[in-house]
């Protein structure tokens, strides 16, 4: 008897016809006897409607009372669901991230699991019960409602599924799996039969959509076996897998590009012992997340310091900037809110060289300018203008051969 995790994303229950869908699926797989904990999203548009609610009421309103808002969205979704089980005669229990303890910190809007009690969801399993868990919230120590931000019912899934030490955790969407590239952009995108966590993590940090950042921490570390399918049609998915297997090739397994980015520098700051700190200390403790960093030191002994910031941070991470301008004796500030990130990712690139020339040139090719370049073991980053975006992901998606795999079985053969 098996025991599955599965998250059913917004679009996958975003309508009765949709969740009775979802409901027949798991009818199915719980008679061929298997023990299913489900978690959802709010459906399909919700979430904004709930935002578009509270911004209407309050655009300054606080986090704690918008954390309270968004997370009666999953609430209708679980009600719904268990119901359309029940009228299929399955035993079904409902749950939000509050009934099952899923507890977590007290940053409101990005909350992070601290722990589960997972008592209930295994007295109710026992029971042959399927449970139904909101995604995406939690709540804290001193009994407030959190949420886990955006895509955060994926990480709810991988949490639930390491704490129950679950065979599977499936993530049902409405792609069918992992692909080399946006299919948006490259039509000819290929979709990848199995890609190793260390891949996924960098993808999904690297801005695609696919998977949370946090879901794919939480795999790697408790080694929880996700698989992403479409809710929308049968198929093998992607497999996340541990395995790194000797290339015969340079390999690049995917491309991400994020278009959420901005830059900041602030510039002629004095180089002096500790700067990196008292620039980045303040822009840390409003909970804003640094990205791509440069530092360039020039011969008067000031410094250059550029870094990115999601978009949405731009404007706050800016006005901490000039304060931190003012008290060190820096020049300047500017920023640039138009620009994209794009990453070349592949475990090819720990054995292979010539990744980054094959990348640069490419994107010459296409008279592209590199603005910043970021590296690691498996992935190379760069940003550009976001007006190229598109033509720099279908430029390296070409260069690195993907477009010459006349199938995905050929593809598939190279990964695995």
């Amino acid at each position: 008897m098996s025991l599955f995790v599965e998250k059913y994303g917004g679009t996958s229950v975003g309508s009765i016809e949709r969740i009775n869908v979802v409901a027949d699926h798991i009818a199915d797989s719980h008679a061929d006897g298997n023990r299913l904990v489900i978690v959802v999203s709010a459906m399909s548009g919700e979430t904004n409607r709930l935002v578009a609610l509270a911004d209407e009421i309050n655009p300054a309103r606080s986090q704690r009372e918008s954390d309270v808002l968004l997370s009666t969205g999953e609430q209708v979704t679980i009600a719904l669901l268990s119901m359309a089980l029940h009228k299929r005669g399955i035993g079904a229990k409902s749950y939000t991230g509050t009934q099952v303890r899923i507890v977590t910190d007290s940053v409101h809007g990005k909350a992070r699991i601290l722990s589960i009690d997972s008592t209930r969801i295994k007295a109710d399993l026992h029971e042959n019960n399927v449970v139904v868990v909101a995604g995406f919230q939690g709540v804290d120590e001193h009994g407030n409602i959190t949420t886990l931000g955006r895509g955060g019912s994926d990480t709810t899934a991988v949490a639930l599924a390491a704490a129950l030490e679950a065979d599977e955790c499936k993530i049902f969407t409405d792609v069918d799996g992992v692909y080399s590239a946006d299919p948006r952009i490259v039509p000819d995108a290929r979709r990848l039969d199995r890609i190793t966590v260390e891949e996924m993590l960098e993808l999904a940090s690297q801005g695609a959509k696919v998977l949370q950042t946090r879901s794919v921490e939480f795999a790697g570390k408790y080694r929880v076996p996700l698989r992403v399918l479409s809710s929308f049609k049968e198929g093998p998915g992607t497999l996340i897998t541990y395995e790194e297997v000797t290339m015969e090739q340079p390999l690049i397994s995917g491309i991400a590009h994020n278009a959420d980015e901005a830059k900041l520098t602030i510039r002629g700051v004095p180089d002096t012992p500790g700067i990196a700190y008292r620039i980045l200390g303040p822009i840390a403790d409003a909970h804003i997340n640094v990205d791509m960093i440069v530092q360039n030191v020039s011969e008067d002994n000031t410094t250059d310091f550029t870094f990115t910031v999601h978009r949405n941070d731009f404007e706050n991470a800016k006005a901490k900037l000039e304060i931190i301008a003012a008290e060190t004796g820096a020049s300047d500030v500017i920023g640039d809110n138009a620009i994209a990130k794009i990453s070349v990712v592949g475990v090819g690139m720990k054995s292979h060289a010539g990744i980054a020339s094959t990348m640069f040139k490419a994107l010459s090719d296409e008279s592209i300018n590199i603005q910043m370049i970021s590296t690691s073991e498996i992935k190379v980053s760069i940003v550009v203008d976001d007006k190229y975006m598109e033509l720099a992901v279908r430029a390296l998606h070409k260069a690195f051969s993907f477009d010459n795999l006349s199938t995905n079985e050929e593809l598939s053969t190279i990964t695995q």
